[in-house]
């Protein structure tokens, strides 16, 4: 201990700025990886890494190498916003998950929570240290300085659910390959394909600051970080994934993105009454595609949560879009546009099981919708 404070004062001395650095605390290491301007606190586990360390870690698919623990608590953190292939062990509940700990005792644990003030990474790791682990860090600045990097975070299911429950204003995107898509969806995702990425700009909302989530296949599946990537570099500023994806969705919910639904004809050939309408709207949207007719700037402006943007002058070109295996609803602001491109898909691609609404409707920035006269 002598000789570690001969040391101390000796680099104080030579560099008389790190003398108004905090103490290094007491069984921490010299020379651990501490970001410039970082200084260590009172209570920090002794191996302490960087974001430049960690994100060579916090990777989809996941490193078999390391196991990156989230210390916070699940739902107001984890859930809203986690690195990538971190697992959630709040610190309050260690005992009882340390089960998904990884067998293998000298295998990286990579700890963090919610920055520089929080002591719970570092709790936990001492905890993980007492069971016998053995090649621990904490990445003491966290999930705000992972924010401030602008590296990406993932979100969890019950988070997706929670924003699908409350019809939140935020658009989830599918980058699955539409043939994919069809065979089962997250109910109201939007399908953008990665290799079509550039294709179908149009069907991102104008706002930049509006929230997006990608998925895809899970955890092995690079379509969804590829996509949000490029949805950061258009300027978006709210863009997560969901990592796990829709195989953790259809596990968690398995009848919620291929329920049967029966569709109720209305007045004329063609048509949706206003009630069915309604009815898959609330309980089974995934079920169908919905799809806007109006052009892009009244989609941008507001539009029924889930649906995608064709406008009735490009559906020619883009009729091969259409799926063949769930039902296509058409709708625009009063019925006429939608009507027009029911009979274009009934002329060109019959085979297409479609609909149209023929009423007026108000359309809401949240992405709910009114019904003010049907036909």
């Amino acid at each position: 201990m002598h000789v570690r404070k001969l040391l101390v004062l000796a680099v104080a001395a030579t560099f008389p700025l790190a003398a108004t650095l905090a103490p290094i605390p007491e069984g921490a290491q010299l020379g651990v990886a501490v970001a410039a301007g970082v200084q260590a606190k009172d209570g920090w586990y002794k191996n302490i890494v960087d974001t430049d360390f960690v994100k060579e870690y916090a990777q989809i698919p996941p490193r078999k190498d390391v196991t990156i623990i989230d210390s916070r608590p699940a739902a107001r953190r984890y859930d809203v916003g986690h690195l990538p292939s971190a697992i959630n062990i709040p610190d309050s509940q260690f005992d009882k998950l340390k089960h998904l700990l990884p067998e293998d005792k000298n295998k990286l644990l990579i700890l963090y929570c919610g920055g520089l003030d929080c002591m719970l990474s570092h709790e936990s790791a001492r905890k993980a240290e007492a069971l016998g682990y053995t090649n621990i860090k904490v990445y003491a600045e966290g999930e705000p300085e992972w924010v401030k990097r602008g590296l990406p975070l993932s979100v969890s299911t019950a988070y997706v659910k929670k924003l699908l429950d409350d019809k939140e204003k935020v658009v989830l995107i599918d980058a699955r390959p539409r043939r994919v898509f069809d065979k089962g969806a997250i109910p109201g995702a939007l399908n953008i394909p990665d290799s079509e990425f550039d294709k179908h700009v149009d069907k991102l909302p104008a706002d930049k600051a509006t929230p997006l989530i990608y998925y895809c296949g899970g955890l092995e599946c690079v379509l969804s970080d590829k996509s949000a990537v490029k949805a950061r570099a258009l300027g978006y500023t709210s863009v997560k994934t969901y990592s796990e994806g829709y195989p953790a969705w259809e596990k968690a919910f398995p009848a919620a993105g291929s329920a049967p639904v029966e569709i109720m004809a209305g007045k004329d050939k063609g048509t949706i009454s206003a009630a069915s309408f309604d009815k898959i709207f609330q309980e089974a949207p995934g079920s169908v595609l919905f799809v806007d007719v109006r052009d892009t700037k009244e989609f941008s402006a507001a539009t029924i949560k889930g649906a995608i943007s064709i406008p009735i002058n490009q559906l020619e070109k883009r009729i091969e879009e259409l799926p063949k295996d769930k039902p296509v609803i058409f709708f625009c602001g009063t019925g006429g546009r939608a009507g027009e491109a029911y009979d274009t898909v009934k002329l060109l691609r019959p085979e297409v099981t479609a609909y149209f609404l023929d009423a007026d409707v108000q359309f809401n920035p949240d992405g709910s919708y009114k019904v003010t006269k049907a036909r």
